[in-house]
């Protein structure tokens, strides 16, 4: 039963990696991409649908959570992310405040706070 379950899940991942391919290919052509864009274009595309539904679920099975743990984290993570997806660098300094953050924990996320909103720009 395990074989079954395995084969079927290599399966499912091998058709979504040829149907990804296939989409990146359409949507380059969409872009008249040629070339080094073509390829760089095309790599990133079929990286980004390989990877997870999200850097939040990556990081959950990474920490190898499950059940409630997992539904508690995913929640708070995803909140985390979506407060800081479009958060200009001078409101960095209020999300730190609001999360009471302090010290080396303060510094790293308004690093990555003001580094996010910039290439948000």
């Amino acid at each position: 039963m395990k074989k079954l379950i395995i084969a079927a899940l290599v399966t499912l991942f091998t058709a979504n990696a040829a149907l990804a391919a296939d989409d990146c290919a359409a949507k380059a052509a969409e872009k008249k991409l040629a070339g080094a864009a073509k390829h760089s274009f095309m790599k990133k595309c079929e990286t980004d649908a390989k990877a997870p539904a999200s850097s939040c679920e990556a990081r959950a099975t990474e920490k190898k959570l499950a059940g409630a743990a997992k539904s508690s984290f995913m929640e708070k993570c995803e909140a985390d992310a979506k407060a800081q997806v479009h958060v200009p660098a001078s409101s960095c300094e209020a999300l730190a405040a609001g999360k009471k953050l302090a010290g080396a924990a303060k510094n790293s996320f308004m690093k990555k706070c003001e580094k996010d909103a910039a290439a948000a720009k």
